[in-house]
């Protein structure tokens, strides 16, 4: 019940926002209940230390942590939380806005399996979860679904370009491609083949798809999109060890 729900929002037209849809808001940490079950982190990374901190001393024993922010590693939340405590972090991607999110989850050892499904339960109500063995993982979630969906809506821009180039009207290349996009990635979810057979099976022999892909794969694109996913890995690497 949303008469169940705290947030912790200082900006006070955000706040006026999650107000209006039933919940209970505060302005800073010392309106969370000390009974919450469940705190959600959703902050930005360079917060998240006084964040932690600012937090009640007191909190319901077993209380189970989420966080959703990027490169704040579990050890570095334990190091602020306290030892033992059961953390769950997670990268989602923006489609959750649409309820097409998918979100990869990674659990402490002190995570029960009740909090596990409780996790899960929460991520899947704005999409899909997929869990990790490794925390390390973490960075490659990122550059596959976190970063991912920017890598799409950059293939679409440029294929707005192309067709508008092409003679098409600006907005008849945009309809165009956006629906494109979206067929086939419900395409991809629904079929029983992969993607590479999906991809042959537009591939006339000697036909015009096939010189698109053909073109694509002499300009070089599987190792273009392997080194922007290994930069952007690295990245999140990176940013887990500046923010320890």
């Amino acid at each position: 019940a949303a008469s169940d729900v705290h947030v912790i929002e200082p900006d006070p037209a955000q706040a006026k926002r999650l107000a209006e849809m039933g919940v209970n808001v505060g302005a800073d940490t010392s309106a969370l209940p000390q009974h919450a079950a469940i705190v959600i982190f959703a902050v930005k990374p360079q917060v998240m230390q006084d964040v932690c901190r600012a937090l009640p001393r007191e909190r319901k024993p077993g209380q189970l942590i989420i966080s959703i922010a990027a490169g704040i590693s579990c050890d570095s939340l334990e190091s602020w939380l306290g030892a033992g405590t059961a953390i769950v972090r997670c990268m989602p991607n923006t489609p959750s806005l649409r309820g097409q999110g998918v979100s990869g989850l990674y659990a402490t050892p002190a995570v029960s399996e009740t909090q596990r499904e409780q996790a899960e339960s929460i991520l899947n109500a704005v999409g899909i979860s997929v869990w990790l063995d490794e925390e390390k993982l973490i960075d490659a979630v990122t550059a596959v679904s976190g970063s991912g969906p920017a890598y799409f809506f950059y293939l679409m821009e440029a294929m707005i370009d192309a067709g508008e180039k092409l003679g098409l009207p600006r907005d008849t290349a945009e309809r165009l491609a956006l629906f494109t996009g979206l067929g086939a990635a419900d395409m991809a979810v629904h079929s029983d083949v992969d993607v590479a057979e999906l991809r042959r099976r537009v591939c006339s022999p000697n036909g015009t798809t096939e010189r698109a892909i053909e073109t694509f794969r002499s300009q070089g694109l599987p190792k273009m999109v392997d080194d922007a996913m290994q930069a952007c890995a690295d990245r999140a690497a990176e940013m887990s060890r500046e923010l320890a």
